[in-house]
Order: structure tokens, then C-alpha cells, then sequence
């Protein structure tokens, strides 16, 4: 497979990019370095290999849950900027 001066041509128009002539012909070139080494990848033998989505296997960082009291309400509204019956209250984002 091979990127053409018409698919940058393309990819340009779509990202409403207007590109100088040079432009093209660089990102032609550059485009087919990129492909021609991914072509690399077809000449390795992956029969037997089982897809992954992460090169590393994730694991959870997360400490565990735990039940803990909440903090009392009259030191979460030291911190609200203003407050209304108890709650914290913020400006209308609606009309």
C-alpha cells in the first residue's frame, strides 16, 4: 500500500488544511517511510500469539475500598463558597 499525493491531497481537505505543493510532496514522502515500516511487522511470525490490547499487562493501582465515616457536614460547608439549608450552593448554569 502506498499513500498518493491525491490521498494527502484528501486527508488535508477533511482536516481543512491548506498545504503548499512541497508540503504534499514531504508528507507523501513521510507518509510512505511510516507505512513502509510498519510493513515490517507483516514479516514477523505472531502464529501462536495471543492478541493483547496493552503491550504490559495492566493491574489495578487502586487501593482497595473501604467503609469510613464521611466528615460532618459543618466542615464540608466551611469550605462552600456559599451555602443554603445545608447544602452547597453554586450559581445557576441554566436558564
Amino acid at each position: 500500500m502506498s499513500i498518493t499525493v491525491k490521498d494527502v491531497e484528501h486527508v488535508a481537505s477533511l482536516a481543512r488544511l491548506e498545504l503548499s505543493e512541497r508540503e504534499k510532496e514531504q508528507f507523501t514522502e513521510q507518509l510512505n517511510a511510516i507505512l513502509k515500516y510498519a510493513e515490517q511487522l507483516n514479516a514477523l511470525d505472531t502464529e501462536g500469539i495471543e492478541p493483547t490490547s496493552h503491550a504490559m499487562p495492566l493491574v489495578n493501582v487502586m487501593r482497595e475500598d473501604a467503609v469510613r465515616p464521611s466528615l460532618p457536614i459543618e466542615k464540608v460547608l466551611l469550605n462552600a463558597p456559599d451555602e443554603e439549608e445545608g447544602q452547597i450552593k453554586v450559581p445557576a448554569v441554566l436558564e
